[in-house]
C-alpha cells in the first residue's frame, strides 16, 4: 500500500487498488468557456501523468461547431508524451468519429449513449435505441481494428429534460453494451443528482447483467459525488472517473456543473487507506496550473486546504 499523501502515517486497513481514470483533458475542458492552445492542453496531460495517472481521456473527436474545446483533438494526440504505462482514451460517438480516433493513434475509445431519448435527441438528433444500435456498430468495428473500447451510459441517474430515469431502461443498455463486446462499461451522473441508493440500485443490477468491470462516473453539482465514489467502491467497483481542479460538466445539459475533482477524491481515497498510485501535491500542481490557463480559482477543495497538514518539528 502506497502512504498517504501529505500524511505522517497511513490508515491501518488498506482496501484494494482503486484505477482512478483522469477525465479533466476531455470532459473537464469541453464545458469551460476558455479554448485552451493546443500546447496548454498537452502540458496539462503532462502534469496529469506527473501525477501518476496512468489512463485517461485526453480528447473528443465531435463536431468542432458543436463543441469547439475539442477541436483540436488531432493536434493533441499528436504532441502527447507516448509511453508504454499511459492510455489515451478518444471520446467518439458515431462512426465518423472513430475513424478519426483510429487514426489519430489513441490507445483505446470510450462510446456513449445516454438513458434518456431527450438527451440524446438534443444532443446526437437521434432516439436511444438508435444510438445504442450505433454503439453496437461501433464497438464491433473496434473489435475488428483491436481497439479497445468501452461504453458510458450517461443519464443514469437523471436527466435534465425528462427527469428521472427508469433503472430498467439503464439495465437493457448494459445489456446490450455488454452483448455487443463493451470493455468495459460506466454509468454516469451526468448532471450531479444522483445518491448513494442510486448507485446501490442501478451498480447492483448492472453486476448481475455482466461480468465485465464497471467504471463510475459522478458529477458533483449537488454536492452528492463523493459520498457516490464511496458508495461505488463499497459495492466493488474499482474504476472511478475524475477531473483535476473538479473543472467540466456537459455543455449539453443545462446547469451541469464539475466532475469529482482528482485531487479531493484521491485525498478521501489516501485517507481510507485505498491505494490509487497517485499523489495529491502533484495534482494540485496540476489543478493550479490549469485554474491559471481557465483564468479561474477551479472548485476542488484540496487544492485550496492542501493535504492533511505535516506534525510540526519539535
Amino acid at each position: 500500500m502506497t502512504k498517504p499523501s501529505g500524511t505522517t502515517s497511513a490508515p491501518e486497513k488498506a482496501a484494494g487498488p482503486v484505477q482512478v481514470v483522469e477525465v479533466g483533458p476531455r470532459d473537464g475542458l469541453q464545458n469551460e468557456a476558455t479554448i485552451l492552445a493546443t500546447e496548454d492542453k498537452v502540458r496539462f496531460i503532462e502534469l496529469a501523468i506527473a501525477a501518476g495517472v496512468r489512463r485517461m481521456e485526453a480528447v473528443s473527436f465531435v463536431r468542432p461547431d458543436a463543441v469547439p474545446q475539442m477541436a483540436d483533438a488531432e493536434k493533441v494526440m499528436d504532441q502527447v508524451p507516448r509511453r508504454d504505462d499511459v492510455s489515451y482514451i478518444g471520446l467518439v460517438l458515431n462512426r465518423r468519429g472513430f475513424l478519426r480516433a483510429l487514426d489519430s493513434g489513441v490507445d483505446e475509445i470510450n462510446l456513449v449513449v445516454a438513458a434518456s431519448d431527450s438527451f440524446n435527441l438534443r444532443n446526437q438528433n437521434a432516439g436511444t435505441d438508435a444510438l445504442a444500435a450505433m454503439v453496437e456498430e461501433v464497438l464491433e468495428l473496434a473489435g475488428a481494428a483491436g481497439m479497445p473500447a468501452s461504453v458510458t451510459i450517461a443519464t443514469a441517474f437523471g436527466c435534465p429534460f425528462e427527469g428521472e430515469v427508469a433503472p430498467d431502461t439503464v439495465a437493457a443498455l448494459v445489456a446490450r453494451a455488454s452483448a455487443a463486446g463493451a470493455r468495459e462499461i460506466a454509468l454516469a451522473d451526468t448532471i450531479g443528482v444522483g445518491v448513494p441508493r442510486q448507485v446501490r440500485e442501478l451498480f447492483g443490477t448492472a453486476r448481475t447483467l455482466t461480468d465485465v468491470p464497471l467504471r463510475a462516473h459522478f458529477h458533483n453539482t449537488r454536492n452528492t459525488g463523493y459520498a457516490n465514489a464511496v458508495t461505488a467502491l463499497d459495492l466493488g467497483v474499482n474504476i472511478l472517473d475524475s477531473s483535476i481542479g473538479g473543472i467540466g460538466g456537459c455543455p449539453f445539459a443545462p446547469r451541469a456543473t464539475g466532475n469529482i475533482a482528482t485531487e479531493d477524491l484521491v485525498y478521501l481515497l489516501d485517507r481510507s487507506g485505498v491505494t490509487t498510485g497517485l499523489s495529491v501535491p502533484a495534482l494540485i500542481d496540476a489543478a493550479g496550473f490549469i485554474g491559471g490557463k481557465l483564468g479561474k480559482e477551479v472548485p476542488s477543495m484540496v487544492s485550496k486546504a492542501g493535504g492533511f497538514p505535516q506534525k510540526e518539528a519539535s
